[in-house]
């Protein structure tokens, strides 16, 4: 389940009468965690479908000691300095993760216990089972911070803005788990104004492009403005790298290379017409 992107904080009516739960929005990579026992390795599903679990190794590890057959939506996070550093993600798993830095893996729905899928329950007492599922079991795997109390939640969002936190992610408490998606029973906000567009092809040479093609969610397309800087563009380059195709004029954008496969972005959008900022690939 993907929430949509509001620009204010829904009451505790606002999503249906049961309530809503509201969680940290928290930096890092999506995953759904499946626990196999200690005889066959977890599984660490991203958005994309692939297996994580080899590239992040105290994850994988902490995953082989729960029951088989326990399934986690999740956020698989790094802290590094007092906060979460989602750029060290991007770093583990190309060359592992340096000393200084902790992984983490911030579970907020529970799917299955095992032998009992529990996705058609209301997310209030999955979270009540998730919770009890999680009692005993130490870091790095935990549940997220949640609270059915708007203020509060507003007051976690802003005391923890330096470590990070990105805003909250607010849920029907009686919305059931659809793998098909949230609808509006699911919405996120986010501390400022970005928002997230898929990478469709990016400009210049493929070891050091200039800007990307995106993809609004609405439909709309636009180049990235001003060009990548040195940083964004190595990530563009690394995470692009196999996913590019032969280069093909555009009308409007000029040369481009599509990305057989697309990644997924986020950008700041402003003004009339509207121009589009890069801040970076989500990498999941």
């Amino acid at each position: 389940m993907r929430p949509a992107a509001v620009t204010a904080v829904p009451p505790a009516d606002g999503l249906g009468g049961a309530g809503v739960l509201y969680e940290l929005k928290l930096d890092g990579f999506r995953c759904v965690a499946f626990a196999r026992g200690p005889d066959r390795p977890p599984f660490l599903q991203s958005r994309s479908g692939r297996d994580l679990a080899a590239e992040f190794p105290p994850i994988a590890a902490a995953l082989a000691r729960l029951p088989a057959g326990l399934v986690l939506d999740a956020e698989l996070v790094a802290w590094r300095g007092g906060r979460f550093a989602f750029e060290e993600l991007l770093r583990t798993r190309r060359d592992g993760a340096a000393e200084d830095v902790a992984l983490g893996l911030v579970a907020f729905d529970l799917l299955a216990l095992p032998g009992r899928d529990v996705r058609a329950l209301p997310l209030a007492d999955r979270r009540r089972l998730l919770l009890a599922a999680l009692a005993e079991v130490p870091p790095p795997v935990q549940p997220v911070l949640a609270t059915t109390d708007r203020a509060e939640a507003l007051t976690w969002m802003e005391q923890l803005a330096d470590t990070g936190v990105e805003g909250l992610v607010c849920k029907a408490a009686g919305s059931a788990y659809r793998p098909r998606g949230a609808g509006r029973v699911w919405v996120k906000y986010r501390r400022g104004d970005t928002v997230d567009a898929t990478v469709r092809a990016v400009t210049g040479p493929p070891a050091r492009p200039r800007a990307v093609v995106l993809e609004l969610d609405d439909g709309r397309v636009l180049l990235s403005s001003p060009p990548l800087s040195p940083l964004q563009s190595r990530q563009v380059a690394e995470l692009a790298a196999g996913r590019l195709g032969a280069p093909v004029h555009d009308p409007q954008y000029g040369d481009v290379r599509p990305l057989t496969v697309p990644l997924r972005a986020e950008v700041t959008v402003t003004g009339r017409p509207p121009t589009a900022r890069f801040v970076r690939l989500r990498g999941d």
